[in-house]
């Protein structure tokens, strides 16, 4: 049913005027300000203008006169005001009455409550990875007090065939365990169901009706997950755009990755949402980018003298992101155009993380001033060579399951990058991407330059070998920040060798690492957008891949084949010694 809303007429009025106030008697008056008792009317975007004649007085008349009148809408965060321009004709004897009625929402009302639809429900991703995180949110008690969750999709089922279908993901944090069945029993009621059908504005409107019957108790705010594959996203976001946005508060929509397929498909997406919604509503989601170690990043360079000033070309030699999977996947399916690898971990997460490392310090903490500098650095990026990438598949074996012989696609990607800027002139950041792979390690090194005029660099006439500094910061296998020093081994002679200062955090901190899709849909709900990409980054991020896209559209590229649980195609050590650096493995 639709919702409708109280509306509470204690106004507070105030007249502005060069001239002392004089008694009018409007014939005309606005009838969306009348009060009637026990009545409700639905609040609306509206303006009226009317032409009303005044009795003239007894007294001099004011040339102008501007009197402005405002009453709030319960349980919305809105003021709606009424504004009245008088003007005076020269006899002073007719008066113009300009009236304007209009309603402004608040952004954000701490007071309202939370929906959350998720568009794709049925889904892996949903089933996995989305409501599973929801309810670590609500038995944390990072989810408001009142709040609904809408499942939608295609599929004909129950409200408790879904419940019953995510109540086995659901499981409660190690470090709390009290009353963990009786909050998953209340988290599941708070699930509601809705085949959408095929035509995406009747289930989109169907679904608004849903919403607004649950908000006549929960409130207004409403997120959508648009957990649907690539070629349907436009439709479904623009029907959502049209018929299921609240008026009552703000909507923010979750759009997974890849974000479009290329330079082209995506801006076109890009124009499409941005036809129906504000920037400030979309977030385009990268679960590796909600990892604690990427969330570090900032910390470690803005908030620790020791490396802020060392934070450039001076003292950083070159900078190693490397991302190994053990297992592949079949990519053919998500990612039809043949660009793997590169839609789905390049384009975002090792992009981002260049970013992260390399942007200017931002004005503030806001995710508009770190997305600003982010669009700089790379914007900065030089456009990247053929000589230095190398794109790779490997080579499954005949019981894998991974095999993709019918249409092989990226699944390595190796390269070297140079940002353009004053900070970082020369430094090459190596890039290496691949799935298939002898282990998982996901971590980001920077290696220092060696220390000039090193006196240990010779001892008795005999050289020392010794490494350079270097930041690591892993999070797989082991998530853990280390510096490795060179050190003076115990005993009599001078033995050095490289030590590790290590912080492992699983010895560190008694607690569990949060999921990452936890902590994402946790920066959506307080409006946290600095770890999504705007939609200049997106196409700034395009725009450094589109040589290797096009050069793989023209067939102009051979894959690297290389074995399944290898290091990777042999090539990438040629690539990296040709910059001067050794790839540390160990």
């Amino acid at each position: 049913m639709a919702s409708h809303l109280s509306v509470s007429l204690s106004t507070s009025s105030s007249e502005t005027s060069i001239f002392p106030s004089t008694n009018r008697k409007l014939a005309v008056l606005p009838t969306a300000v009348r009060t009637f008792p026990g009545r409700t009317i639905k609040k609306t975007r509206t303006q009226m203008i009317n032409v009303a004649h005044v009795q003239p007085p007894e007294v001099n008349r004011p040339h102008c006169s501007i009197r402005s009148t405002s009453f709030n809408v319960k349980g919305t965060g809105s003021t709606t005001s009424l504004d009245e321009e008088v003007k005076v004709d020269a006899s002073g004897m007719e008066v113009s009455i300009k009236l304007s009625l209009s309603s402004t929402d608040a952004e954000t009302d701490d007071s309202a409550s939370l929906s959350i639809a998720v568009i794709g429900a049925t889904g892996l991703l949903a089933r996995t990875k989305i409501f599973p995180a929801l309810f670590a949110l609500y038995y944390s008690g990072h989810l408001p007090e009142k709040f609904g969750i809408f499942g939608y999709s295609r599929k004909n089922l129950t409200e408790d065939h879904l419940r019953a279908i995510i109540a086995p993901t659901l499981s409660c944090r190690i470090d709390h365990q009290e009353n963990c069945e009786e909050k998953m029993d209340a988290f599941l009621k708070r699930i509601f169901y809705l085949n959408g059908g095929y035509d995406n504005r009747e289930g989109m409107s169907n679904l608004n009706t849903l919403m607004e019957e649950a908000e006549g108790k929960f409130g207004a705010n409403r997120i959508f997950y648009l957990s649907v594959p690539q070629e349907a996203l436009i439709d479904v976001a623009s029907s959502l755009a049209e018929m299921a946005q609240t008026q009552r508060g703000w909507n923010r929509v979750i759009i997974e990755k890849p974000f479009g397929l290329g330079l082209f498909s995506s801006h076109q997406l890009t124009t499409s949402l941005l036809s129906d919604f504000e920037e400030k509503q979309l977030y385009r989601i990268d679960h590796l980018l909600g990892r604690n170690t990427i969330e570090n990043l900032a910390v470690l360079r803005f908030s620790n003298l020791v490396f802020m000033p060392l934070w450039n070309r001076s003292y950083i030699h070159n900078i190693q992101v490397t991302f190994s999977e053990e297992l592949g996947m079949q990519t053919s399916a998500r990612y039809p155009n043949g660009y793997g690898i590169l839609g789905d971990v390049v384009h975002s997460h090792i992009f981002q993380t260049v970013a992260l490392l390399a942007m200017e310090p931002p004005v503030t903490l806001d995710g508009e001033d770190i997305r600003y500098e982010k669009v700089k650095v790379l914007k900065s990026i030089r456009k990247l060579e053929s000589s230095d990438v190398i794109l790779g598949h490997y080579e499954a074996d005949s019981g894998s399951n991974f095999k993709d012989k019918d249409n092989p696609m990226p699944t390595y990607f190796g390269a070297v990058l140079y940002v353009d800027n004053a900070r970082w002139d020369s430094v090459p950041f190596l890039i290496n991407a691949g799935r298939g792979l002898k282990k998982n390690r996901v971590e980001i090194r920077i290696q220092f330059r060696r220390v000039p005029g090193n006196l240990y660099n010779k001892d008795g006439g005999h050289m020392q070998n010794l490494a350079t500094n270097e930041l690591i910061l892993r999070d797989v296998p082991d998530e853990a920040i280390l510096v490795r020093i060179n050190n003076k081994i115990p005993g009599l002679g001078m033995n050095l060798e490289a030590s590790e200062l290590n912080l492992l955090y699983k010895d560190k901190y008694n607690v569990e690492i949060t999921d990452s899709y936890e902590q994402l849909l946790h920066d959506v709900i307080d409006g946290d957008n600095h770890l999504f990409m705007r939609s200049d980054e997106v196409e700034a991020a395009w725009n450094i891949l589109s040589p290797v896209l096009s050069e793989l559209d023209n067939n102009n590229v051979t894959l690297e084949r290389y074995n399944f649980g290898s290091k990777g195609p042999d090539k990438a050590v040629n690539l990296w010694a040709k910059h001067g650096v050794q790839w540390l493995d160990d």
